[in-house]
């Protein structure tokens, strides 16, 4: 045995759970051990309560996949790990980390004889039963190693998965790919709110989203998602209007400005983000303060 998956969230656990579906035998291992305990019974994997069980269980040359949250948590795993390992390891950062940050750790990792990898993961809670789209840097040899992996963890072994180039282009290229989400998800959102809107029409918004499921210029898996929920509850009225954003967004944007390439639409559909979290409502009062000011429109008050 040769590979672990530390983090069992909802990422890593589908992960782990979709290799045992593969056949894959691997080890296992989270931050709250009845989690690691519980995947176990369910997939057959070997559970490790903590960085020395998980080294002295695997194989060498070890590979460990870390599906941590991005930033510190990351960090902390690494700087855990490295002394433990041996030279010929390999470690994967499959966490959302900033693609900038992939370098110095691979350099860190270089110290001690051990491979980096940065691993963009998408596919969310659907990737268990449809498989993971996967894009990955590091070194040929990296690549190599984990190829069956990969093609376990993907929609199918030749499809969904991408050596993406040196270290650092994995997290890049998913970095752009949530950005183009957040582009995507914004014009459906716009565009449902204007036919909504139109109530003279009386338009079935769930009718509309299913009918351009299908041959449909637009027909794509967020409007699959859509068309599911709306099915349900066209009026959403249950649901506050508030909409996180993550880190990606962010990046992104700033890459745009850094790089010069213009990014219009994802970097507005960042800003609307920003307006649902109430970023945007003191902007919004000296708006209303300044209408009243020229044109003495009158003003709403709360």
């Amino acid at each position: 045995m040769e590979f672990a998956i530390v983090g069992l969230g909802r990422m890593g656990g589908n992960m782990a759970r979709r290799l045992a579906r593969k056949g894959m035998r691997i080890a296992v291992m989270n931050r709250t051990f009845d989690v690691t305990e519980a995947l176990v019974k369910e997939t057959g994997h070997v559970a490790c309560v903590d960085y020395a069980a998980l080294i002295a269980t695997l194989d060498t040359p070890r590979m460990i996949w870390l599906m941590l949250p991005a930033g510190d948590v990351t960090e902390a795993a690494l700087t855990a790990l490295l002394p433990l390992l041996s030279p010929g390891d390999l470690i994967v950062d499959g966490a959302n980390s900033h693609y900038k940050e992939d370098a110095p750790r691979a350099s860190r990792c270089a110290h001690f004889g051990v491979e980096f990898v940065d691993a963009g993961v998408s596919g969310g809670v659907w990737g268990l039963e449809n498989g993971y789209c996967i894009m990955f840097g590091g070194s040929k040899a990296a690549a190599a190693r984990l190829q069956p992996y990969m093609e376990a963890l993907a929609p199918t072994p030749a499809t969904g998965w991408l050596h993406t180039g040196p270290v650092g282009s994995g997290h890049y290229v998913k970095m752009v790919h949530n950005g183009i989400e957040y582009g995507m998800m914004q014009a459906f959102a716009e565009g449902f709110a204007l036919m909504k809107d139109k109530s003279e029409y009386a338009l079935d918004l769930a009718a509309i989203s299913e009918l351009w499921r299908h041959g449909s210029v637009v027909r794509s898996w967020l409007l699959d998602l859509s068309a599911a929920f709306l099915a349900e509850d066209q009026t959403l009225e249950a649901i506050e209007p508030f909409v996180a954003d993550s880190g990606e967004g962010r990046w992104t944007a700033l890459a745009s400005i850094e790089q010069g390439i213009p990014a219009p639409v994802m970097t507005l559909a960042l800003a609307m983000r920003f307006a649902t979290q109430g970023k945007h409502d003191y902007a919004a009062k000296l708006l209303a303060k300044m209408r009243q000011g020229f044109g003495g429109h009158a003003i709403k008050h709360s």
